[in-house]
C-alpha cells in the first residue's frame, strides 16, 4: 500500500508494529465496512489484501485490532500497522527537464510530457514531475493527503496524458487554485483520439465515476449514481476518420480518469488506452494491411491518445484571467497524419 511488497505481516507483540497509514473518518461518515473504507482511500490496495491484513491484526480502529467487517463510524481513527518501518516519504530533487509555458511569483504553468508520472507513489518513487519541481523551485507549498507529499500540486494528469498543468508557488496560491478547481471555475479542454464514429457533432456525458467493482485499477461509470462521484464531460467532434474520431472534451468536473472512463462508457475508448480496452482493433476491416497500419499507429503512440490542450484560471493574487494552450504533441500529430493519408487513399 505504500510500495511494500506485502500489506500485512504478523508480529508477536503489538509494540513491534509500525504505523503505515492513519486515516480519521469524517464527522458525516456513514457506517462502512473497514475493508471497503480503506480500499477506497489507499492507492493500489485491494480489498482481499486489506482483509488479510485485518485477519493478521494489522488493521486498528481506535488502537484496537478489528475484523474486516468492522463498521467505521464518524471520528474513528483507522490505522494500518506493519512489522517494519514505513517507506521514507522524503522526496528528493531531480534534474528533470520541464517545459515551462509561463511563470510569475505565484504560479508556474507547464506542458507535461507524456510518460511522466506527476507524483511519487506505488512503483514510482522517483523520476516524477514532483521530483523535478523540487529541483527547479524552492519552498513549494504542500497540501498532501494522508501524509503523502504533493508540493505545488493542485491537480494532476495521468502518466500517459500530455498537456497543460498549473503549479502553485505559494501558500496563498495553492489554497486559491485548489478552491478554483473545487468550485469548477477553471476551464479545461482536452483533445482525444477515440475509436468509432459519432452520430452527433457534440454531446454531453453524465454518470458518476468511482472505482470499478471488477477491476480496482479502473474507474467505472455508475449512471444511476449508486456509487462514485458526480461527473460531466462535454465533447465535440473535431475531425472524423471513419474508424476513429478526434474529439474535444471539456470537463465540467474533474474525476480520476474521467475522460477515459466516460468515453469507454459511451462505446468510444481512447485510441491505444490499454487500461480501458482501446489497445485493440475495435473498428475497421479484417485485412492484414489494416492490422499492420493500426500496429504502426500504436508503435508511434504507445499511450492513451489524450492531450490537455488548454487551461484557464484566475491568477490568485492579481485576479487576472489567464489562459494557456499547447499544440498536440508530436506522437499524436504523427498518428493523425497517418489516419488522414489512410482515409484519403481509401477514397481514391
Amino acid at each position: 500500500m505504500s510500495g511494500e511488497s506485502e500489506l500485512y505481516e504478523e508480529a508477536d507483540e503489538q509494540d513491534n508494529l509500525f504505523e503505515h497509514h492513519r486515516i480519521e473518518s469524517d464527522p458525516g461518515q456513514e457506517l462502512t465496512r473497514v475493508d471497503k473504507f480503506l480500499t477506497d482511500r489507499i492507492a493500489n490496495a485491494t480489498r482481499s489484501k486489506i482483509q488479510l491484513a485485518a485477519k493478521a491484526g494489522n488493521i486498528l480502529a481506535n488502537d484496537l485490532p478489528v475484523k474486516p467487517n468492522y463498521k467505521v463510524k464518524p471520528g474513528d481513527v483507522i490505522k494500518v500497522v506493519l512489522a517494519y518501518p514505513p517507506r521514507d516519504k522524503t522526496i528528493h530533487a531531480e534534474d528533470i527537464p520541464l517545459d515551462i509555458l509561463f511563470e510569475d511569483a505565484d504560479v508556474v504553468v507547464l506542458n507535461k510530457q507524456a510518460g511522466l508520472v506527476v507524483h511519487p507513489g506505488h512503483g514510482n518513487f522517483d523520476g516524477t514531475l514532483v521530483n523535478g519541481l523540487l529541483f527547479h523551485f524552492k519552498n513549494l507549498p504542500d497540501i498532501g493527503k494522508h501524509g503523502e507529499p504533493r508540493p505545488g500540486l493542485v491537480h494532476r494528469l495521468d502518466k500517459g496524458t500530455s498537456g497543460v498543468m498549473v503549479i502553485a508557488k505559494s501558500e496563498l496560491s495553492i489554497a486559491n487554485l485548489s478552491q478554483q478547481f473545487f468550485d469548477r471555475t477553471t476551464d479545461r479542454i482536452y483533445n482525444a483520439l477515440v475509436w468509432g464514429d459519432f452520430e452527433e457533432d457534440e454531446g454531453r456525458i453524465e454518470g458518476h465515476i468511482g472505482r470499478s467493482v471488477k477491476n480496482r485499477l479502473e474507474m467505472g461509470v455508475f449512471p444511476d449514481g449508486e456509487q462514485g462521484k458526480h461527473a460531466v464531460t462535454h465533447y465535440k467532434v473535431l475531425e472524423r476518420f471513419g474508424y476513429v474520431t478526434l474529439v474535444q472534451c471539456k470537463l465540467e468536473t474533474g474525476r480520476t480518469h474521467q475522460i477515459r472512463a466516460h468515453m469507454k462508457y459511451i462505446g468510444h475508448p481512447l485510441f491505444n488506452d490499454a487500461r480501458y480496452g482501446g489497445d485493440k482493433i475495435l473498428k475497421g476491416t479484417t485485412f492484414t494491411k489494416y492490422k499492420q497500419f493500426i500496429d504502426n499507429c500504436f508503435d508511434l503512440l504507445p499511450r492513451p491518445a489524450l492531450h490537455a490542450k488548454s487551461l484557464g484560471f484566475t491568477q490568485p493574487v492579481t485576479q487576472e484571467r489567464l489562459s494557456f494552450e499547447t499544440d498536440l504533441p508530436e506522437d499524436m500529430q504523427q498518428v493523425l497524419e497517418k489516419w488522414k493519408v489512410y482515409v484519403a487513399s481509401r477514397k481514391e
